[in-house]
């Protein structure tokens, strides 16, 4: 079979809705799924590692790195920036590797303007209260950063409707399950099958 370019997705979800989690439990299963690691200029939490979980970066370093356009994607969430390497997810991307960002819908926005066959899925916890319970069991948050973290959770998931699938993580295997499945369909597209299977549609053809 032919090498095919992999698949780009995009992974939103308020903070608090599992996203995170499941990105991890994804991998874990499959080694030909990749996150993008993005750029941050936030300041690492406990047990994140540079250029493991983000590439931190001081303000002035994000800022010129958006100067010389060497990001896919980038966007100012609360008072941090994050961004998409373009070179690391092309890169990914013509190795045959299925590639998801971790992107909020500011940055899923721009990489549609880009890229308009990104498959785009949207995670929603099971309800606002248990959203607001699992931000206070991080217990890394005051309670005014929470309260910030859950009016900025209700403008993020107002933009729902801008995406291709919508995902409630109530059970956590189910949920990844759907992710799963999400990415199993989308390499099952004509488009793809064509470039993998050229060889034997040639063949059945003749």
């Amino acid at each position: 079979m032919a090498q095919t370019r992999g698949n780009l997705f995009i992974l939103s979800a308020p903070s608090g809705a599992g996203k995170s989690s499941l990105i991890n439990a994804l991998l874990k299963k499959h080694t030909d799924m990749k996150v993008s690691v993005s750029h941050t200029t936030r300041s690492p939490r406990p047990g994140e590692e540079n250029s493991v979980h983000y590439h931190f970066v001081t303000t002035d370093e994000f800022k010129a790195l958006i100067e010389k356009n060497d990001f896919f994607e980038w966007a100012q969430v609360f008072d941090n920036y994050y961004g998409t390497s373009k070179q690391a997810i092309e890169s990914q991307l013509n190795a045959g590797i299925d590639v998801f960002l971790d992107i909020d819908w500011q940055g899923a926005q721009q990489v549609r303007k880009i890229m308009p066959s990104v498959q785009t899925i949207f995670i929603l916890p099971p309800s606002k209260a248990e959203l607001e319970q699992r931000l206070n069991n991080r217990g890394q948050d005051s309670a005014e950063i929470i309260a910030s973290r859950m009016a900025k959770a209700q403008s993020e998931t107002s933009h729902f409707n801008e995406y291709d699938f919508v995902i409630v993580n109530d059970d956590f295997d189910t949920a990844l399950n759907d992710i799963e499945t999400i990415v199993m369909a989308q390499r099952l597209t004509l488009s793809v099958q064509e470039v993998r299977n050229k060889k034997l549609l040639n063949d059945l053809l003749k």
